[in-house]
């Protein structure tokens, strides 16, 4: 963690990169889900939000703004986030709209329901 983050304590990093990168990132794949876009859009929106991090990173506690590793590392953390959330909601999204045809399966999923109308 120190050959990461010279300048910060543990503390800070999970709070810019878990507490408020995540955070972002939690709250930008559902809403990308919610307007029915695919999940692409929810990575390559985690691109320019990791540079976000990473610039928070820099201004507040002087650690190097390009650094590679580290910003691959954070916005990786950030997609699994983003999608994980974007997964979320579309199961909830299509038991919901699809009421009659779906059922849920498990927090992340749905299967076709066992009365479902035949043709489906």
């Amino acid at each position: 963690m120190t050959q990461l983050y010279s300048n910060e304590s543990i503390f800070q990093v999970l709070f810019v990169t878990l507490v408020l990168g995540a955070g972002c990132a939690l709250l930008a794949g559902r809403a990308i889900a919610q307007t029915w876009r695919s999940i692409w859009i929810a990575v390559v929106a985690m691109i320019p939000l990791g540079m976000a991090v990473r610039f928070v990173h820099f201004a507040l506690f002087n650690e190097t703004l390009l650094q590679p590793r580290t910003y691959l590392i954070e916005t990786a953390i950030l997609i699994v986030v983003a999608c994980l959330s974007f997964q979320r909601t579309r199961a909830r999204q299509m038991v919901t709209q699809y009421y009659w045809l779906y059922e849920p399966n498990g927090p992340l999923g749905w299967r076709l329901r066992q009365d479902a109308p035949a043709g489906a």
